[in-house]
């Protein structure tokens, strides 16, 4: 075999190497972000805020009112406690800062905040209210 033929094979031999290996280097950056997740949807992430409204005595004030305040657009969510005094406003977003606070019979409870930086998706705050 002479030089010439030995080189046209190793170029021949090169370039069917290269068409073979094109589909793969197509797909693999697609495989690889399917492998590390970045291909695939992002799921809709919310946190949840419960917790329950008490008296001094640690007992559930009915009919309580708990304000939630988004802190980015100032708007405002109110949840009417049951008998068991428990609250609960799902759906919040995680990038956005929250003030809570309850009122009873023209009584307020400290306010508590639901920070960004929290990263739980499910928070519990009980709100007391000194109700003499």
């Amino acid at each position: 075999m002479n030089i010439r033929m030995k080189r046209a094979l190793t170029l021949t031999f090169a370039a069917a190497l290269m068409l073979a290996m094109l589909p793969s280097a197509w797909l693999a950056p697609s495989a690889h972000a399917q492998l590390f997740g970045r291909d695939t949807p992002k799921r809709d992430v919310t946190r949840l805020l419960t917790g329950k409204v008490l008296d001094a005595g640690d007992n559930p004030l009915p009919n309580a009112v708990v304000y939630l305040t988004n802190t980015h657009d100032r708007s405002v969510k109110t949840y009417i406690v049951g008998a068991d005094g428990t609250y609960r406003f799902p759906a919040l977003q995680p990038a956005i800062d929250y003030e809570v606070y309850a009122q009873f019979n023209k009584r307020k409870s400290h306010t508590k905040t639901v920070s960004q930086f929290d990263n739980r998706q499910q928070v519990y705050i009980d709100l007391k209210i000194d109700a003499k």
